[in-house]
C-alpha cells in the first residue's frame, strides 16, 4: 500500500487505498479520511449482513424514502431478515424530493432507539445527507447503500441541509461502509445517471476557484487532492458513451469518480476540491425553487447548467478590460444598506441567514476588498493563466448536450430572471472565495453575469 500521497502515484492508487490511515502528502499536511470499506462492484448488496456482522452491529435502523425503497430498501430488508439480524424500517413517504430541513431530520432521530448500534442508508443525495448529520449527532455509526451515481456526497464529512430556509453545509460523519452496486446504479432513471455526471464536471471550475483563492487570499491549496478531483473528471469524460449504455465499467467509474472527490473534501477538511461558485448558483436557484413551492431540481442537473455559466465567465473574463482605478472607487463607495436591501429581496426567508453570515465573516468589509483588488493586479498574470486554461464555454457545453443532459435553465423550468439573478447573487450564499467574488470585486460581475445568461438562454 502507498504510504504517502504525491502527484505520480495519487492517479494509480485502488480506492480502497486512501482508507485506513493517515497519508503524508507532499503539499505537506497529512490526510484521512474515516470510511473503513468502499465497495463498489456487481452484487455489493449482497454484502451488507457480513459488512454489518463485522462491524458487530445487532440493531439496525435502515432509512429510505418511498422511491428507494423499491429500488432497495426490500433488498436490504430482506437480507437482514435472512440473515437474523435485529432491524427496523423507517421510509420517509414523498411524493416529490425529499426536502433535507429541520423537520426531516427531527423524524429520522425520532426512529432511532436506545439499542440502534447502526443506521443503513438506502439511497443518495437528501438521504445521505440526513443519515450523515443525525449519525454524527447521535454518534451512531452509518452504512450507506447507494442508489443512484447521482452526487459526490457518500463520502464527505459534512451535509447540505436546509436550515432556516437557507442551504447550509454543516458538520456531519462519513459512513463507515459505502456499498455501490453496479447492477443497481446502472438501473437508476437517466436523469440522476446525468445528475452525476454534471456533477463531476462541476470540478472543473471548482479547481479552479481554488486556484484563484490561493493567489488572491492566500488560501490553503494542496495540488495532490485537487489531481484525485481531475483524475475524476477525465475518467468519467473519457467514458460518458458508456455511461449513456449504463455498462458496467462505466457506471463503475462513474460512481468511483464520485466518491473519490468526496474522499478529496475529506482530506482537505472543505468541499473545495469538489465545489465552486457552480454550486453556489446552484444553491441560489433551488432556493429559489423551494421559495416558490416548485419540485426541487436534481442537484448535479443544477451543477451541470451552472459549470457551463462558469466557464463562459472564466472565458469573458480572458478578454475583460479591468480598470483597477474603478474597482478600488466603486469599493471605497460601497453602500451597506442598498446591499442588505438587494439580499432580502432576492433570498427572502434565506435572508436572515445570508446577513448573520456577512457579520461573522467580514465579506464587505472595504479595506479588505480593497487589499483584494490589488492582490489580483498585483498578480493578475498568474489569474489570467489560470483562466484561459480552464475549458471553454462550449467544450462545457458540448460534453453536457452529448451527454444528454440540459444545458440551458429555461429546459428546466428557470426563468431568464432566476437565472441571471443566481449569477449575481450566489456569491454570497457561502463564504467561499470564487471567480464571481474576483469579478465582483473588480466591478465587472454584472456586465459577466448578463452575457453569460445570455449563452445559455
Amino acid at each position: 500500500m502507498f504510504m504517502g500521497l504525491t502527484l505520480e502515484n495519487v492517479g494509480k492508487m485502488e480506492i480502497n487505498e486512501f482508507l485506513g490511515s493517515t497519508l503524508e502528502c507532499q503539499c505537506g499536511k497529512p490526510h484521512s479520511v474515516n470510511i473503513d470499506k468502499i465497495i463498489v462492484e456487481n452484487g455489493a448488496i449482497n454484502k451488507l449482513p457480513g459488512v454489518l456482522a463485522e462491524m458487530g452491529c445487532k440493531n439496525a435502523l435502515v432509512v429510505a424514502d418511498s422511491h428507494t425503497f423499491e429500488v432497495a430498501g426490500k433488498k436490504v430488508d430482506e437480507l437482514l431478515t435472512a440473515n437474523n439480524l435485529k432491524h427496523k424500517v423507517f421510509v420517509y413517504q414523498s411524493q416529490g424530493h425529499l426536502v433535507p430541513n429541520e423537520e426531516a431530520v427531527g423524524k429520522l432521530v425520532l426512529q432511532v432507539e436506545k439499542t440502534t448500534d447502526v443506521i443503513v442508508t438506502v439511497g443518495s443525495g437528501s438521504l445521505n445527507d440526513l443519515v450523515k448529520f443525525a449519525s454524527w449527532l447521535i454518534k451512531v455509526p452509518s452504512v450507506c447503500v447507494a442508489t443512484a451515481p447521482s452526487m459526490d456526497g457518500y463520502a464527505s464529512d459534512t451535509s447540505a441541509l436546509i436550515i432556516d430556509n437557507l442551504k447550509t453545509s454543516v458538520t456531519s460523519d462519513y459512513p463507515k461502509v459505502i456499498i455501490g452496486d453496479v447492477d443497481i446504479l446502472k438501473e437508476a432513471p437517466m436523469s440522476m445517471i446525468l445528475a452525476g455526471f454534471g456533477d463531476i464536471i462541476g470540478k472543473y471550475s471548482a479547481l479552479n476557484d481554488w486556484l484563484i483563492s490561493e493567489i488572491v487570499n492566500g488560501e490553503y491549496h494542496c495540488s495532490v487532492t485537487a489531481k484525485i478531483s481531475s483524475d475524476a473528471i477525465e475518467k468519467c469524460v473519457t467514458q460518458m458513451e458508456g455511461v449513456k449504455r449504463r455498462e458496467d465499467d462505466a457506471i463503475r467509474n462513474l460512481m468511483e469518480g464520485l466518491v473519490r472527490t468526496g474522499i478529496a473534501m475529506s482530506f482537505v477538511g472543505n468541499s473545495r476540491p469538489a465545489s465552486g461558485c457552480e454550486h453556489h448558483i446552484a444553491h441560489f436557484w433551488e432556493m429559489a425553487f423551494l421559495f416558490a413551492g416548485k419540485e426541487a431540481l436534481l442537484h448535479g442537473t443544477k451543477v451541470g447548467m451552472t459549470s457551463v455559466i462558469t466557464a463562459k465567465l472564466y472565458e469573458l473574463l480572458t478578454t475583460a478590460k479591468i480598470d483597477f482605478d474603478k474597482a478600488i472607487s466603486v469599493a471605497k463607495a460601497f453602500d451597506e444598506k442598498a446591499w442588505k436591501e438587494k439580499v432580502i429581496a432576492m433570498y427572502g426567508k434565506a435572508s436572515p441567514g445570508i446577513l448573520k453570515l456577512s457579520e461573522k465573516d467580514g465579506r464587505n468589509s472595504i479595506e479588505k476588498r480593497i487589499a483584494r483588488i490589488q492582490k489580483i493586479k498585483e498578480n493578475y498574470e498568474a489569474i489570467m493563466k489560470i483562466a484561459k486554461a480552464a475549458p471553454s464555454a462550449a467544450k462545457v457545453r458540448s460534453l453536457m448536450e452529448n451527454a444528454g443532459a440540459p444545458v440551458k435553465p429555461c429546459q428546466v423550468g428557470i426563468d431568464d430572471a432566476t437565472a441571471l439573478n443566481g449569477i449575481i447573487m450566489a456569491k454570497e450564499v457561502r463564504p467561499r472565495y470564487s471567480v464571481l467574488n474576483l469579478l465582483s470585486d473588480v466591478a465587472i460581475l454584472e456586465d459577466l453575469a448578463k452575457e453569460a445568461a445570455e449563452y445559455v438562454k
